[in-house]
Parts: structure tokens; sequence; C-alpha cells
């Protein structure tokens, strides 16, 4: 982005924000509508009497609520319900398609990419083999490959789905500005009452703003977000953050105890942890050091690539093990060489005191 709109956002001057939409429909009564069709279309499943298309919504819904929801279990029962409908129907490409997102989900990108070049095989549509494999070649860090394949989908359409894929594919690329130029033609784009698509939008682009340090831009999209849909953990997460970075640090505990107790993610209390740490209120970090420790050692025995980051992150920081972290940040660059994983093993070189020359941060950083 420009210098001057940088320094716009990282000094508080308020961004373009979220764009006015349509009203949708309130979060909790989305929520109640989630879980009665997932229950509904489950119990067709136990009957024997889902179709395909059901199988594909159900699989759809579960990933959405777990994510949604902050919780890992419920993404786990996705994938079993994903294999569920890859038994059952074999030869149906939409199949391969709900594996291959599930499997993306936990980083499994080379399963991903095979289900997605069998679903090809049998017939499957190109426009959605092309989506799904530009967000796995976005995923590690291909970006090329993602770009030529999102403005291929650009040509035929441009919808909430495309839009908001290029808005995704600037902002990993850390051209903020021009990300949230495709985020707000997303936002104008997005139909229908349902606030899902909307808040996922907004948290996309607030978690963009706060990992740039735009505090002020951050905010009015998470707190956008968290209207529309309030149970939404990871938008809360995020705005906790930005309570902590301006000085809101009981706010900010408050708000990630509330998420540590109500998601079986790690990094809820992760954060509780180091922030409770800096507080001096030692005893009730420790408590949290301990559950995040037991779960990240759960979670790396289960989903080893898709949780290496998050747990190079703990070992990193509040728990205490750099050299552990640099071997994990490894694991992780090695899967998906992306910015992020780049940044994160030199900060970890630099905590062993293997810290690499300045040139080299300065260019993995970036992305280049």
């Amino acid at each position: 982005m420009s210098g001057s709109t940088a320094a716009a956002h990282a000094d508080g001057e308020r961004g373009p924000g979220p764009a006015d939409g349509p009203p949708t429909t309130a979060g909790v009564i989305a929520m109640g509508n989630l879980a009665v069709r997932i229950e509904g279309l489950t119990a067709q499943a136990a009957r024997g009497r889902l179709t395909a298309d059901g199988w594909g919504e159900l699989v759809e819904l579960s990933v959405l609520r777990g994510q949604v929801r902050g919780r890992i279990d419920e993404l786990e029962g996705a994938v079993s319900l994903a294999e569920s409908f890859v038994d059952r129907a074999p030869r149906d490409p939409r199949s391969l398609v709900a594996r291959a997102r599930v499997a993306g989900l936990f980083h499994r990108f080379a399963a991903a990419l095979d289900d997605l070049d069998a679903a090809a095989a049998l017939g499957l549509d190109r426009r959605t083999v092309d989506e799904e494999r530009a967000a796995v070649c976005q995923a590690v860090g291909r970006y090329d490959e993602a770009l030529a394949l999102l403005r291929q989908g650009l040509s035929g359409r441009r919808d909430f789905r495309t839009l908001g894929a290029m808005a995704r594919w600037h902002a990993e690329r850390d051209e903020a500005d021009e990300a949230e130029t495709w985020f707000l033609a997303a936002g104008r784009a997005c139909r229908g009452v349902s606030p899902f698509p909307s808040a996922v939008l907004e948290f996309q682009c607030g978690q963009m703003w706060l990992d740039r340090g735009g505090l002020v831009s951050a905010r009015s999209w998470l707190e956008s977000a968290v209207r529309r849909l309030p149970s939404y953990v990871p938008a809360q997460g995020r705005l906790a953050e930005t309570d902590a970075a301006d000085g809101r640090t009981p706010v900010a505990a408050e708000r990630l105890r509330r998420l540590a107790l109500a998601s079986d993610d790690p990094d809820y209390a992760t954060r509780l942890a180091r922030l409770l740490g800096r507080c001096e209120e030692s005893a009730e970090a420790r408590l949290w050091r301990a559950y995040a420790a037991a779960r990240y050692e759960e979670l790396m025995a289960r989903h080893p690539e898709a949780y290496a980051d998050h747990a190079a992150e703990f070992w990193l920081t509040v728990g205490g093990d750099p050299r552990r972290a640099l071997r994990l940040a490894r694991q992780n660059l090695a899967l998906r060489a992306t910015p992020r994983t780049r940044a994160l093993v030199n900060r970890a070189m630099c905590r062993v005191g293997e810290c690499p020359q300045q040139e080299e941060i300065g260019t993995n950083s970036a992305g280049t």
C-alpha cells in the first residue's frame, strides 16, 4: 500500500470500513436455524435418505458452524462426514470436492489436490475445480498459479465468491489497500439475508488490518462482523487483540476467558496466558498455559500439518521452548512457503540465536 495510506491506518485515521449492505438475519436466529438444518440433514443421513446434494450441504454447514464456534471437534466431524459422502458416492465428483475442502482445512493439501484432479476426471465443471484449486495454491504459497486461476474465474463472473477470493489473494500478498477494495466490492455483491457470508468477509478484512497494525480499520471491520454474528469466536478473538493493543487489558482478558472456555482451540488459551503473564497474574496464566500445552500435544498427534504453526507460536511465546518452536516452524514452512510461515521461522531463529541477516528477514517477510 502507499506510504500515506499505510500511515493513516497505523496512526488511527478511519479507513473506508465495511460497506453498508442490506440487513441480515439476527445472528442468534441464524445460528438456531443452522443447528436445526444440520440436525435435519443428520437425521436423514442416519435413515439412509440423504441425497448427494444433502450430503454436500451437511458437510458445508458442519464446517461453517465449526469455524464460527471455534470448535475443532466439529471440523473433525465434518471430515468424517466427507469420508462417508465419498463412501456412499465414490463416482460423484461432488463428494470428492467436499473431501478436498475439509482436507484443505487441516492443511492436507496434496490430498486435496488429488481429490480435485479426480473430480475433474469425473466431469466436474472446470470453474468449480479452478476455484478450489486456486484456494489450495494460495494456501501453499503458489501465488502466481492462484492468481491465474482467480482471473480466469473473474472473466466468467464477478460475484461474491470470485470477488472475495481476489480480496484474500491481495491480503495474503500484503497489498492491503487493494485487498480492501476487493473486500468492499464483494460485500456489495453479497445477496440474501444470511449473516454468515458478510460476517466471514468482514472478519477476514479486519484480520488483515490487524496483522498490519491498522487498529482503527481492524476494529471497524471486526465489530461489524460481531454485530452480525455475536457468537463468531474468531472475530471475538481478534477483537480481544485490538482491546489489548488499545490498553484495555481487563476487557481483552475477559473476552479471551469466554472464548477459551467456549472453544476447544488452544489458541485462545495461549493468547490469554500471554496477556495475563504481562499483567503479572501468574497463577491463572500458568493454568491456561498448561491447558494449551496439553491441547497442542493432542492436536499435533492427530493433525500435525494443521497445527504446526500455532503450536510453534505457543512454544515460541508462553510455552518457553524456542528450539521446539523452530523445529515446528520449519516443518510448517516445508508444507507451505508463505510470508507468514517464513516470518515465523525467522522469529524462532532469532530466539535461539540463529537470527538470519536483516536483508533475508525483510525479503522473506514481504512474500516476494
